[in-house]
């Protein structure tokens, strides 16, 4: 797991790509390395999971004329190295992406074909016209931005935002539709960032830059395989899965929330990893939804050494701008600041490496905005916008209430999501439910939820594996009829099987509730955080920018105050990070508006 970072067809000074390079330096404190050009750039800071000792990066062919960073693990590493043996390659270590230049150098763009594991990979070609290859793997569970200069021919990419930003040709200038994406979905999906000049490559695909033919970016079909039968099929497929995950050179642990998904992954991880350590946050004193006797239940259950991490909800206040500054970009889950408290944790107990349970909902069927979609679409009623209504931080029309008149009118003919994805999601092939699972495996999961462990996590410099995340895990839950997903009201049935007699009866029979923060009960007058987002969302401040009318936000305080309520906390917790990103990056004034970018399939 490392952050990468270059430019390719552009002329950078030496001080400004320094500079990126130290922006992501916490997420790879091991090595820090660049190879440099007139022209070019590939640039590395690495966290040392696999053959801490070798593993240099930026990797180079025999020849010397391929190179090549990676952030992420290729757990297939073993077999590759022997393969490409038999090919004359030779390795001079063990460590995974040793591989990557020699697996380029014998199947050219398709080498990612060959590839398992979660990745974002750069490949500079010199061995004619420079080439630069970019590619993300089937989940985008590495994120990779970018900045295109078509008129120049120029692209620069980073792991992260901020990082990108310090390239001079990086202009910060916020997309102005931005603020109704984010509270439409609670962070913009599809290619388009918060920012104008900044986008992200999609999941699986692969971009080829070179001077001729400019940028040409491949969409990659994800090969499909068999899966297993019934719950015990699928139990002997998370046991390889998981196992194939614990390969590390350093200290592994687990994230443990107490539900089934995080509470399956740890209890398979011990079958080989005995005494694995696993982690929980809660907040100090009481509050709803606490959780961690859950977790400890399954640690008990499971043999683990548990470790209980607190959060101080006094901290809130201090601690949000360093989360909305590792993000890039807002975020309105207020989980976001337990994620970072949480790996923080982690890191500082000496572990490198954390399995979570993160994406079995997206996969299996496991939101209850799923099952009420399913539900209504059996019955003849409408389904599709209340569902993308849940999806958001507030339906579309308590949205436009929010804001001034100009600024409704600047986003009313820009659509919230990108058009692509919502057609294919009213009408294309499959169920409801088959349509749904497609939209929030290709879309939710990469935006919302997948950038933001990544980022969180490697703020600590610690890498997180998500072994529901694996390709053959996707296409066994993707494959599973609607009532293995979700039946009579009850949801991830295919997976409740598959943790019967695993875990507690008292953790598969709980209620399913979110790992998040109590916000509701935290943003209450007399805390911290209230007071702290009374003072980012004061009526001078919101008349400056524009975009949101003070009197409508003050409703929303006074609502809270009286009648503390979920739906208005998540409303008031989202404007506050907003206003955070926009204090944290001094954001230039707004661009003029225009469509999001598809995400084509």
């Amino acid at each position: 797991m490392c952050r990468i970072y270059g430019h390719f067809n552009a002329v950078v000074p030496p001080d400004d790509l320094a500079r990126v390079g130290e922006l992501q330096r916490h997420g790879g404190p091991d090595q820090q390395g660049c190879s440099v050009g007139p022209t070019w750039s590939l640039g590395i800071n690495r966290l040392a999971i696999m053959d801490p000792a070798g593993g240099r990066q930026p990797y180079r062919s025999a020849s010397g004329a391929v190179h090549v960073v990676l952030n992420g693990e290729i757990y297939n590493h073993a077999a590759l190295r022997e393969r490409l043996g038999a090919f004359g390659h030779r390795f001079a270590d063990h460590c995974d992406g040793s591989v990557l230049p020699a697996l380029y150098e014998q199947y050219g763009d398709a080498f990612v074909d060959h590839l398992d594991g979660m990745y974002a990979v750069a490949v500079l070609d010199l061995r004619a016209e420079p080439r630069l290859v970019l590619a993300t793997d089937h989940l985008g569970m590495k994120p990779l931005y970018y900045h295109w200069d078509e008129r120049r021919g120029a692209l620069y990419f980073s792991s992260e935002i901020p990082a990108l930003l310090a390239f001079p040709d990086v202009s910060a200038s916020v997309w102005t539709p931005g603020l109704d994406a984010y509270l439409a979905t609670k962070t913009p999906f599809g290619e388009q960032t918060m920012f104008e000049d900044v986008a992200v490559l999609p999941p699986a695909v692969t971009a080829v830059l070179d001077r001729s033919g400019g940028l040409r970016v491949r969409h990659r079909a994800v090969p499909g395989a068999a899966p297993g039968a019934g719950p015990d099929g699928l139990r002997a497929l998370l046991h390889r899965e998981v196992d194939a995950l614990l390969e590390a050179d350093v200290p592994l642990a687990s994230i443990t929330s107490g539900g089934l998904d995080s509470s399956l992954v740890t209890t398979l991880a011990t079958g080989r990893a005995p005494g694995l350590h696993t982690f929980n946050i809660a907040y100090t004193g009481t509050w709803p939804d606490d959780e961690r006797h859950f977790a400890r239940l399954v640690s008990d259950h499971a043999g683990t050494a548990y470790h209980q991490v607190e959060l101080n909800p006094k901290e809130l206040p201090d601690l949000l701008p360093r989360v909305v500054r590792h993000l890039g970009q807002p975020n309105a889950d207020p989980i976001t600041v337990s994620s970072y408290a949480l790996f923080a944790a982690v890191r500082e107990a000496g572990f490198t490496v954390a399995l979570t349970g993160d994406g079995a909902d997206e996969v299996f069927g496991g939101y209850g905005r799923m099952r009420a979609a399913a539900r209504a679409a059996e019955a003849g009623r409408p389904w599709y916008r209340p569902y993308l209504d849940e999806l958001g931080v507030l339906p579309a029309a308590a949205r436009e209430r929010l804001y001034t008149a100009d600024y409704a009118a600047e986003v009313k003919s820009v659509p919230a999501l990108p058009e692509a994805a919502t057609e294919a999601l009213r009408s294309g092939p499959g169920t409801v439910l088959d349509r749904i699972t497609a939209f929030e495996i290709g879309h939710r999961l990469p935006a919302y939820h997948l950038r933001r462990v990544d980022h969180l996590s490697m703020a600590s410099a610690v890498e997180v594996r998500l072994p529901f995340c694996q390709q053959s895990v996707v296409r066994h839950g993707v494959r599973l009829p609607d009532r293995d997903r979700i039946h009579d009201g009850a949801v991830k049935r295919a997976l409740y099987d598959a943790a019967r007699g695993l875990l507690p009866e008292a953790v598969l029979a709980r209620e399913k509730q979110p790992f998040t923060l109590p916000v509701a009960a935290m943003l209450t007058p007399g805390w911290p955080l209230w007071d702290c987002a009374r003072d980012l969302l004061a009526a001078d401040r919101l008349r400056r920018t524009g975009q949101l009318d003070p009197g409508a936000v003050d409703r929303l305080f006074a609502e809270q105050a009286a009648r503390p309520d979920n739906s208005t906390a998540l409303a008031l917790w989202a404007l506050l990070v907003h206003e955070i990103w926009r204090e944290q990056f001094a954001v230039a004034p707004v661009a003029p508006p225009r469509k999001p970018k598809d995400v084509a399939s």
